[in-house]
């Protein structure tokens, strides 16, 4: 059986995942293609891109699946129209307007020849988001907490799952969500809600304790109660209630004020101490120390490595593509669980799920534009050696990462041991925000020499303090605060990136290196060698490795 899961809502992070008889085989985001972050539309360039890669046709595929509950969910539930309240059903009304042009009108219908005879099926969307996280596990048994900003009606939801099977514990509704709440403080700050979250992660290790935040969110009742009331101010669209409270926000491009940086530390803070208090009630309902976790909330590494020393739990699984592109993975398995009542289990470990080419068509590519290369026979020990000698290098290899993290394949390096190298890299390569930390990959075989944790973190998606005795070795991938979101490489895994930080293990001593993902700020991933050609040539790299073929900007 073909699958193709889809996520689109129109809202933000449309992806693809095809799965084949219970078994991944390709993910992408459409923003990989069309170059656009996060892209909202629906995402027809990654079904073709799937097809291509695959040899398949639309007359193979048997099921597509929207990772989003069917329209009339939003006027009507459990067979009653929702609630009494004018403005909430006014919301729905205008959200089932909405999504129907979208969907049948905007999707379905006008790309219906890639769809071939095809049964739609509509998978709830924090249930796909649950599925995801649940199905490419390891864990047969499992506590299933999601958490983002809105589904139809959830904003965070409990789930149990065993032996394939995941049923519904607790819901709690939109607009009380605490992925809302993050996203209406990242507009405050003069970032891109949905988008930018990761600057205001980035920004609280430079705050400090004093700004109270009890008018927004208060966790003395119930799980949490955002006051969703305050967080709207007067439209859905803008931030005047917090302006009220707190002044004015900060524009896009005003600098950085320490008052900016507290309210950063104190969201981030209110936010912790909220997921610990979910997942801690979650274990007590289910009874199941081990943890699986979803949605856009769930990409909040700081918190996550917070779980994960609590004590509370005994195993985790964090979907690394959380946020809404992910879904499509759990769309894709959800026509088993609708007909055998049961989900197959194709446990993840690695992310690298979307095209890849091939190295004649990347020669060609290099011929087309005149570019001066050199084939490489030894690529990882000539790069280790590049990054010994100060050199920034972008690296293009095999099949591309699935979800927000570069784990290797279409990452940017550097050596960890020079503590300038971070300002060096975030002004002249990826010419961002002074404040936004790098992170390690670390061999596996070293991981826990710089971290206390018994979790590894192949996904980059925990945040761990360094030890004392490691910091000299890794400065620049080292946040202000002496924490890091590592990722522990696999040789099994990733033979390729494993040799590359293993020759610069064998010359330095350390075995890590900075890795970053291959983008500019403002842009996606690189995804295709033109991407990555265009990429290099537009900022401060030094050398671009795309499979054998080294780049230098200094060959004639």
């Amino acid at each position: 059986m073909n699958i193709i899961g889809i996520s689109y809502s129109g809202s933000h992070d449309a992806g693809v995942s095809f799965v084949q008889d219970g078994k991944l085989l390709f993910a992408i985001s459409e923003e990989r293609l069309t170059r656009k972050c996060h892209d909202t539309a629906f995402p027809i360039n990654s079904i073709k891109e799937g097809f291509k890669f695959l040899n398949l046709s639309p007359e193979n595929i048997d099921y597509v699946v929207i990772s989003w509950s069917p329209p009339y969910r939003y006027l009507w539930k459990d067979n009653k129209i929702i609630g009494n309240n004018f403005s909430l059903r006014l919301l729905s009304s205008y959200l089932y307007a909405k999504l129907y042009n979208i969907w049948i009108k905007g999707g379905f219908r006008k790309y219906e020849q890639y769809f071939g005879k095809s049964r739609f099926l509509f998978c709830d969307h924090h249930l796909a988001h649950a599925i995801s996280a649940y199905a490419y596990s390891l864990l047969n048994e499992a506590t299933v907490v999601v958490i983002d900003g809105q589904g139809a009606f959830e904003a965070t939801s409990i789930w149990y799952a065993k032996d394939g099977k995941i049923e519904p514990v607790e819901i709690i509704n939109f607009p009380n969500s605490l992925g809302l709440f993050y996203a209406k403080f990242t507009k405050y700050l003069g970032f891109k809600p949905l988008s930018d979250e990761w600057k205001v992660m980035g920004l609280a290790a430079y705050g400090k304790d004093g700004v109270d935040l009890k008018d927004f969110i208060d966790l003395s009742v119930n799980l949490y109660y955002i006051n969703w009331k305050r967080i709207f101010g007067e439209a859905l669209v803008d931030v005047s209630g917090i302006e009220a409270i707190l002044g004015m926000r900060r524009q896009e491009e005003e600098e950085i004020q320490e008052k900016h940086k507290d309210i950063a530390f104190a969201v981030q803070r209110e936010t912790e101490k909220a997921m610990l208090k979910i997942v801690r009630y979650a274990i007590e309902k289910t009874g199941c120390k081990k943890l699986c976790l979803a949605g856009g909330v769930a990409l909040n590494c700081k918190a996550n490595g917070l779980i994960t020393t609590s004590g509370m739990i005994d195993d985790i699984f964090i979907q690394p593509a959380a946020s809404d592109e992910g879904s499509a993975l759990g769309a894709a398995m959800y026509p088993y669980l609708f007909l055998e009542k049961r989900l197959p289990k194709f446990p993840m470990d690695h992310v690298y799920w979307g095209p890849s080419f091939e190295s004649g068509e990347i020669e060609k590519t290099l011929r087309t534009y005149k570019l001066p290369y050199e084939k490489l026979n030894f690529p990882s020990k000539v790069i280790a050696e590049m990054l010994i000698d100060g050199k920034i290098i972008g690296v293009f290899r095999e099949r591309m990462e699935f979800g927000p993290r570069a784990l290797g394949n279409r990452s940017i390096l550097a050596d960890p041991r020079i503590p300038e190298m971070k300002d060096k890299v975030n002004n002249s390569v990826k010419y961002r925000e002074w404040w936004r930390p790098f992170a390690p990959s670390i061999l596996e075989e070293k991981y826990y020499e710089f971290f206390n944790t018994r979790f590894l973190s192949p996904f980059m998606i925990l945040s761990f303090p360094v030890k004392e005795e490691q910091k000299n070795k890794i400065p620049a991938a080292t946040h202000v605060d002496d924490t890091a979101r590592p990722q522990s490489v696999s040789k099994k895994i990733n033979p390729f990136y494993w040799g590359i930080i293993h020759e610069f293990y064998k010359r330095t001593g350390v075995p890590g290196l900075l890795n970053t993902s291959f983008n500019l700020k403002g842009e996606p991933i690189v995804c295709s060698p033109f991407d990555a050609i265009r990429t290099f040539y537009t900022s401060g790299l030094d050398a671009l490795v795309i499979e054998d073929f080294l780049i230098k900007k200094d060959i004639k």
